[in-house]
């Protein structure tokens, strides 16, 4: 299980950088100090590793987010706890993975897909509800049209002719949608929160 999990994050942190069509197993086994009979040893096919690489790595995101749910003080420490972790798994990720994904790997672009629409989104719904209850966003947002709202600019770093990645670092891209959404949401005694954490945060 270890070597499989290897083989997953290897391959991932590659795809990552560089897109999933210019990375071979070659690469992949070339990069492990390992052969390729390892790694079909565990995969069928490069398309298979693709899945399975994706899987992983959504699965671990979901984690981290639902352990910033549970460390956090408020809706709005959580939104900064995530700040903090999309830095950590976005620096160097080329937006070329998702165009790649949907081109040549459907299958791992339907788990995306799945990952999108159940899981994010329960999340950005629950981050909105709790900010609500907690008096930190405003009592008359509509939760269903801003995090449908959310969910659509989160994808707008991997569009490269909005924000090409030669232009602008992904990390600050993906920071400054999130900021700018929180400004959108919060009450009075919300915005005081967004300054603390902002100066923690710097």
């Amino acid at each position: 299980m270890e070597i499989q999990e290897r083989i997953l994050d290897t391959s991932f942190d590659l795809f990552r950088q560089f897109g999933t069509r210019s990375i071979t197993m070659d690469d992949i086994a070339q990069k492990m100090g390992v052969s390729k009979k390892t790694l079909y040893a565990h995969f069928a096919d490069k398309d298979e590793l693709v899945t399975s690489a994706v899987s992983r790595y959504l699965e671990i995101m979901d984690r981290e987010c639902r352990d910033s749910q549970q460390k956090a003080t408020d809706a709005i420490d959580e939104l900064f706890l995530v700040m903090r972790m999309l830095d950590s798994h976005f620096v160097n990720m080329s937006p070329t993975i998702m165009f790649d994904l949907q081109k040549f790997h459907v299958g791992a672009y339907q788990v995306f897909l799945e990952y999108k629409n159940n899981s994010l989104q329960k999340t950005i719904r629950q981050n909105l509800e709790r900010g609500i209850r907690e008096g930190l966003y405003r009592a008359d947002l509509n939760v269903d049209i801003m995090t449908y709202y959310r969910l659509a600019t989160s994808m707008l770093w991997f569009q490269p002719d909005a924000f090409p990645p030669g232009r602008h670092d992904m990390v600050k891209v993906q920071r400054a949608l999130l900021e700018h959404f929180l400004y959108g949401l919060v009450s009075k005694e919300g915005y005081k929160r967004i300054e603390e954490n902002k100066l923690q945060l710097s």
